[in-house]
Parts: structure tokens; sequence; C-alpha cells
């Protein structure tokens, strides 16, 4: 403001001067003050405009300025309530992340619970597999021993009366049971049936 009233000063120092300017230029008939109608045209050019200077500054200026100083308040306060609302955004971004992190890591923990639980049930059956087939195997042991125990038994009868048969045949008397028994069971052993 007081810079636009300093450049207004300035202009009417010029337009006071400009008669002594307009003097000098002899040949320019708008400029010839010793014309009646040329000073008078001056004097309301400056009437005119020192009333113009006058209505500016006591009106026009003021309400520029008001409105400019309404205009910066409007914009100070609009970026008050942006700042804010950024201030706002920024808590809602990092509750929104917390909140993530919190439901990610719940949910890592369900997953990891749900995985142990999952290796545990899968551990048990295991071991009740473990533990049935075990009773099998020991069932199929227990069979295959009585199996082997029946072939080694029917074997040794097989055995007993075969060499009692070749000794037979071979000496035309029969060897004494007793012998015979003996002497198969040590084959039989030998060989490791």
């Amino acid at each position: 403001m007081k810079s636009a009233l300093r450049r207004l000063s300035g202009l009417a120092v010029v337009g006071v001067m400009l008669p002594g300017v307009a003097s000098a230029a002899e040949g320019m008939p708008q400029l010839n003050f010793a014309n009646p109608l040329t000073v008078m045209q001056a004097g309301w050019l400056l009437v005119i405009f020192l009333a113009l200077y006058l209505l500016l500054r006591g009106w026009g200026l003021p309400q520029v300025e008001r409105v400019l100083a309404l205009r910066a308040e409007r914009i100070r306060t609009d970026l008050d309530h942006a700042q804010q609302a950024r201030a706002d955004a920024d808590r809602a971004l990092a509750d929104s992340l917390a909140a993530t992190k919190a439901a990610h890591a719940q949910a890592q923990a369900r997953i990891a619970a749900e995985v142990e639980a999952a290796r545990g049930e899968a551990a048990a059956k295991a071991a009740e597999l473990d533990r049935q087939l075990e009773v099998r195997l020991a069932e199929a042991e227990a069979r295959i021993a009585g199996a082997r125990a029946l072939a080694v038994g029917a074997l040794r009868e097989v055995a007993i009366e075969t060499a009692n048969n070749v000794v037979v045949r071979l000496l035309g008397a029969a060897p004494a049971p007793a012998d015979l028994e003996q002497a198969v069971g040590s084959v039989i052993a030998a060989r490791g049936a």
C-alpha cells in the first residue's frame, strides 16, 4: 500500500513539472501553455488526478487491502485445515497400519497354532499306527514262529521217517528211535532250521 502511494506521489510531481517541460517543447501545439485552453486542461487534469488519488487513497485502496487481508486469512485458515486433515490422515494411516500389522501377527499366530495342532494330531495318529503295526508285527512274528515250529516239527518227523527208511534199506535193520532222533536233531541244529 505504501509503495502504491509513493508511485502516485511521484506521478503528481511529474504532473506539476509537466508544464515546464512542455514549454521547452515549442512547436507542439498540445504543450503550448501560452494558450489558456491548454492551461485550463492541465489544471483540470491535476484536479481530476488529485480527486482520483484521494478517492483511491481513502476508499479504493483500503477496500483492496481488506480483500487482500481476507484472502490471506482464508488461505491461512485453509492451510491450517489442510494441515489438520493431513495430520488426521497420517494418524488414520498409522492406525490402519498398526491394525493391519496386529491382524497379520494374529493370523500368523493362528496359523502357527493350527499347524502345531495338525502336527500333534498327525504325530498322535502316527504313534497309534506305529502301535497297531507293532501289534500286527508281533502277531505276525508269533504266527511265523508258530508256523516255523510246526514246519520244523513236521520236517523233523519227515526227516526221521526218511532216515529210518534209508537206514532200513541200506542196513536191513531199523535203528534205535532215540539215536535216529538225536542224529536228525543235530543235523537240523547245524543247518539253523
